[in-house]
């Protein structure tokens, strides 16, 4: 199960990641915002956040403006590896990499085409794990855990 948030510059933008997620029959849920009227995107990355942390969704696509503000929102809830891309290269590297739980774009960053293209390959990239992979996302969780490293 896929998160799916963002605020009223992106609503059309997820829209559309909708319709690419009903393509590859993924399933998701919509933590908002549905309406164009300004709101605070805080509300809606952390709400969508907490369901990955928790285990609710296993993987989140959130958007605002430029990505970085919800992902900001985002990265404050502990579990999440947020990664807020434009290109496909650093999602799928975030993904391969860093195992990235959830993946943050602009809608006034990036195109329609272009975020679906970013949103495929990181949906789709395996987590390669093994020695320095591993090694890395467990220090990052200690990191978070408040551990010296």
């Amino acid at each position: 199960m896929i998160a799916l948030a963002c605020d009223h510059s992106a609503i059309e933008l997820k829209h559309e990641i909708m319709k690419l997620l009903d393509s590859m029959n993924l399933e998701y849920k919509d933590f908002g915002t549905n309406e164009a009227v300004s709101c605070d995107y805080p509300i809606y990355g952390y709400r969508a956040a907490k369901a990955v942390a928790s285990g609710e969704c296993d993987r989140g696509i959130l958007l605002c403006g430029t990505g970085i503000g919800i992902g900001i929102a985002a990265s404050k809830v502990k579990g999440t590896r947020v990664c807020t891309c434009s290109d496909v290269y650093s999602a799928e590297l975030s993904k391969r990499h860093n195992n990235s739980n959830i993946l943050t774009m602009g809608a006034r960053v990036v195109g329609i085409d272009l975020a679906k293209m970013i949103a495929t390959h990181w949906l789709t990239a395996p987590f390669e794990g093994g020695g320095r992979h591993t090694r890395r996302v467990e220090m990052l969780t200690a990191i978070e855990n408040g551990e010296e490293l």
